[in-house]
């Protein structure tokens, strides 16, 4: 096992199809993968000569006779739908609990706090759309200084900042002081920089956001991984997600594109044995947060093409993992935010049996799978899937 290397990679927001309390949630009917599966730019027929087609329930894409991966759908069982809580069901942890929202904004001793401390007035304090947001108040943000401060659906305190007005190290300041604030009975998921450029109304989000996310509560299994002496590779978000812990070496990224063109580089190196866990993020914050249906599918067909040279290049003992983190339905016309689905679990590679899992009922049976393939004590409420595909 010590030469195991195994790609864990979460297309963000990827659902495939309502779970069963999506009317806990207010997401009955929605289905981020049916979506965009009419479109012209849908194009994956890597993923389905690995048997995304053959996931319960997705037939509509069109099933294969043999396919080349084991193939199945995960259960959510956390109380969430936001990004930590789906990674962190992923590395082994279950939240019981859901993090903090605030429908309404932030408490005013929560804002008040935050103003004094910063020494910064603030706008918004709304539940909003994050490019609304700079839209709508960018103009006033520059002349005054103030921040743009809003959430969403999600665990979220985000602050929104011009460069030229906010230089960005000092906006990461300003989101840790946050962290400080949100504490307690406000521990909020994620704190986010959100930096942005421009003119009005031609205002861009720069590709220097940053998450200042809540410590997990107990160990992962990228802690465990790291402990028993494997390198724990974190490409995209996941090192923010999980603030830095258990990390040996990260790599932010300005897109798919460069997750990808990442992934790929991190493949071809010879000095490294455990875990790379990946996210793509452009998938939720690009095209399912902005509804965007047909910018959805060409993105999912710019992975099946990397895909292609990607599987070609797997080593013997490389193992793919693709899965997501919840779900994000962009033809969902209730809401902009993310979607109670289930998510595809695809494992590849040669030391596999392309069996059909079935719908698996945690996340968290990710977690449990890495820990006996790589030989690692930890405890997760997972059930490991290792002996239903190992040859």
């Amino acid at each position: 096992m010590k030469n195991k290397r195994v790609f864990l990679i979460v297309l963000d927001s990827l659902g495939v199809g309502e779970a069963p309390d999506a009317a806990e949630f207010g997401d009955v009917g929605a289905n981020t993968l049916k979506s965009i599966s009419a479109l012209p730019g849908f194009k994956i027929p890597n993923l389905l000569s690995l048997g995304l087609g053959n996931i319960e329930e997705l037939d509509f894409l069109g099933r294969v006779a043999s396919p080349a991966a084991a193939i199945g759908r995960l259960t959510e069982r956390s109380r969430g739908k936001d990004t930590t809580t789906g990674h962190w069901e992923i590395a082994g942890i279950i939240s019981e609990r859901p993090m903090p929202t605030y429908p309404e904004g932030f408490p005013e001793e929560i804002i008040e706090e935050f103003i004094k401390r910063t020494g910064r007035g603030v706008l918004c304090n709304k539940r909003y759309s994050g490019t609304q947001a700079i839209l709508d108040y960018g103009r006033e943000h520059i002349s005054t200084g103030k921040l743009i401060v809003y959430t969403s659906a999600d665990s979220v305190f985000q602050i929104a900042a011009h460069e030229e007005v906010v230089p960005v190290e000092q906006l990461y300041e300003y989101c840790r002081i946050a962290r400080e604030i949100m504490t307690g009975e406000h521990a909020v998921g994620r704190i986010i920089a959100r930096p942005f450029i421009g003119e009005y109304p031609n205002y861009t989000r720069t590709s220097r956001r940053h998450d200042f996310s809540l410590a997990p509560p107990r160990k992962t299994i990228i802690d465990a991984l790291r402990e028993a002496g494997y390198d724990t590779v974190a490409v995209g978000k996941i090192n923010d997600i999980f603030a830095g812990r258990g990390i040996s070496e990260h790599y932010p990224t300005e897109g798919n594109s460069d997750g990808m063109r990442i992934i790929r580089r991190i493949s071809e190196r010879q000095d490294w044995r455990g875990l790379c866990f990946a996210n793509l993020v452009d998938f939720d914050s690009s095209y399912g947060h902005r509804r965007d249906i047909d910018g959805y599918a060409r993105a999912l067909a710019e992975f099946d093409g990397f895909l292609g040279g990607f599987l070609t290049g797997m080593r013997e003992d490389d193992i793919l993992i693709i899965t997501a983190d919840h779900g994000c339905d962009p033809g969902f016309i209730k809401t902009t935010d993310h979607t109670r689905e289930y998510v595809p679990l695809i494992v590849f590679g040669s030391s596999i049996k392309p069996v059909n899992l079935g719908t698996r009922q945690s996340f968290a049976d990710i977690a449990a799978t890495l820990a006996e393939w790589f030989g690692v004590g930890f405890d997760t409420p997972g059930v490991s899937f290792a002996g239903e595909v190992d040859r």
